[in-house]
């Protein structure tokens, strides 16, 4: 198994239903407390080890979720009120090696993706079926990516599996 995909490459359902999109919801709103429960009692030291060799530390990982969140809500948002806008993409290595990234606490992460996950769900649980078809335009390769990509993409949240995994393996 590759260690980058804890949980298998993304691969977009031929037919995203609505009791599908519902599951993702759920997935959303349960995140933070997943998160919080997988790093729940690390020390430093733990939080400062990678999850792989070559990857991120735990903390890059929580501090990374939080990014990663925050860009995908605001691209939910631009797709639900411009017409197929360009999404921003980010440096995500370049992110996750700035100096908040590396060292602040991931307590700082946890309360931000609460409030963050909060208002996200309620945004989704307000989406009509056909505002799903709304896309995204990548600058870089031209393609477009539907609300749903978002949406499910985000919600099997494959990066608390990194700390998961890791915890299994070290016994921790």
């Amino acid at each position: 198994m590759d260690p980058r995909y804890p949980i298998g490459k993304f691969e977009l359902p031929k037919d995203v239903t609505p009791a599908l999109r519902q599951a993702a919801i759920v997935d959303i709103a349960a995140t933070p407390a997943k998160v919080r429960a997988a790093v729940a009692g690390l020390s430093d030291a733990q939080l400062d080890t990678p999850y792989r060799e070559g990857g991120w530390t735990v903390r890059q990982v929580v501090h990374h979720i939080a990014d990663s969140h925050m860009n995908a809500y605001v691209r939910c948002r631009l797709a639900l009120t411009e017409t197929q806008p360009t999404m921003k993409p980010y440096e995500q290595e370049a992110w996750a090696n700035l100096e908040d990234a590396r060292s602040a606490p991931v307590e700082v992460s946890l309360k931000l993706i609460e409030p963050l996950h909060e208002r996200w769900v309620r945004l989704l649980r307000s989406v009509k079926a056909e505002d799903y078809a709304r896309t995204l335009l990548h600058p870089d390769t031209r393609q477009k990516s539907g609300l749903a990509v978002v949406h499910l993409l985000l919600a099997r949240e494959h990066h608390t599996a990194h700390i998961t995994r890791l915890r299994e393996q070290k016994g921790w």
